[in-house]
């Protein structure tokens, strides 16, 4: 039997901060203006890696954020790419989506490197 054995991804070069969140504390990297295009290139798993300066839909606020606005956090021996709302409500990169997705929709993406797609379906607008 052949198994894969975890391993936690290196660590990125840049200081960290702890961030409360959910009565946790979560360590986020302290990206420079200058190096975010460099990191998103890195981190980002889908083609096409968007610009900067694009827009996107954070699947679990339900509301458009700059992309160049991104976070970046480690847990779990993992350097996460995140949306600005990540603290306040859990979206990662997988949640991301162009600017005209609807809540209720679908969408596929490529994943970079692989000839393979991940299809995400969002169960709606979130009830108030």
């Amino acid at each position: 039997m052949n198994e894969k054995t975890w391993m936690a991804d290196p660590r990125l070069p840049y200081s960290t901060r702890m961030v409360p969140a959910d009565g946790d504390m979560i360590e986020e990297y302290i990206i420079p203006e200058q190096e975010k295009k460099v990191v998103l290139e890195t981190l980002y798993p889908f083609d096409p890696v968007p610009e900067l300066n694009e827009t996107m839909f954070d699947l679990h606020e339900e509301k458009l954020f700059r992309v160049g606005d991104f976070r970046v956090v480690r847990e779990s021996g993992m350097n996460m790419l995140v949306s600005p709302y990540y603290f306040s409500s859990g979206g990662s990169v997988i949640d991301w989506m162009p600017p005209y997705f609807k809540p209720g929709g679908f969408l596929s993406r490529k994943i970079r490197g692989s000839s393979e797609s991940l299809m995400t379906f969002s169960h709606g607008p979130r009830a108030l």
